[in-house]
């Protein structure tokens, strides 16, 4: 006899879609804080059934992103800036000891990873992306990189779920054209320490750039997370 709470695998799935679709929805401001719906409406969007989107709604719940009105649907939660204000912090930890310790040339240090990173950061001026978006993905790759790059797979992977929980809020970092700009330069100057295994000042140029990031986030308000969903569906 299963559990009374066991889930079949297929609507196990099927859950995990579901929360894929409605992250990504509130990561690219389809969703935006404040905004309200229906399981219902979510489950005839979607196709499926609302049960799976009962369970991935519940996970969001869990994780900060929503919210359930007691017989009103939900509601996408506001931004929680303390929050961010402490996995930023949590980040800048992680990301320091991950470029001491690839700066110490360790022998589980994945250079390939490295190089791959100067392939997209350390070009000329005329050759850099111009997409804000693509920027933007390439700039979360950069970070995890410098710290899966460090070979240890349980910082690495407290690293993802920190970037996970951020991302949202940091693609708002690259509405700005200044911003792309400073990213290639200030990647650049990341790398470039690191490869010549100067600790020191490789952490003081990473905590500068993710302090540049953290207080372009400090700036954001409600009106400009609503400009952003706009461009998207205009995008």
């Amino acid at each position: 006899m299963k559990p009374r709470d066991a889930v079949p695998a297929a609507h196990r799935t099927r859950a995990a879609d579901v929360y894929d679709l409605l992250k990504r929805d509130i990561a690219d401001f389809r969703l935006v804080p404040g905004d309200r719906f229906t399981e219902g409406e979510v489950s005839d969007r979607l196709g499926v059934s609302r049960t799976p989107v009962r369970q991935a709604l519940f996970r969001l719940q869990q994780e900060g992103f929503v919210e359930v009105l007691f017989r009103a649907g939900w509601r996408v939660l506001p931004f929680d800036f303390k929050q961010f204000e402490q996995l930023y912090d949590l980040r800048m930890v992680l990301e320091c000891e991950a470029v001491r310790r690839l700066c110490a040339a360790a022998p589980r240090i994945d250079r390939g990873a490295l190089d791959a990173l100067s392939d997209i950061w350390l070009v000329a001026p005329q050759a850099r992306c111009q997409d804000m978006a693509q920027v933007g993905l390439w700039d979360e790759a950069f970070h995890c990189t410098l710290v899966s790059a460090a070979g240890n797979e349980e910082m690495a992977r407290v690293h993802r779920d920190v970037t996970e929980r951020i991302r949202i809020i940091r693609r708002l970092d690259f509405t700005q054209r200044p911003r792309v700009e400073a990213t290639y330069e200030e990647h650049a100057r990341i790398l470039r320490a690191v490869q010549a295994q100067r600790a020191d000042e490789a952490c003081r140029l990473l905590t500068a750039h993710i302090a540049s990031s953290q207080a372009e986030v400090r700036k954001i308000t409600l009106h400009e997370v609503y400009l952003a969903r706009q461009a998207h569906d205009e995008a």
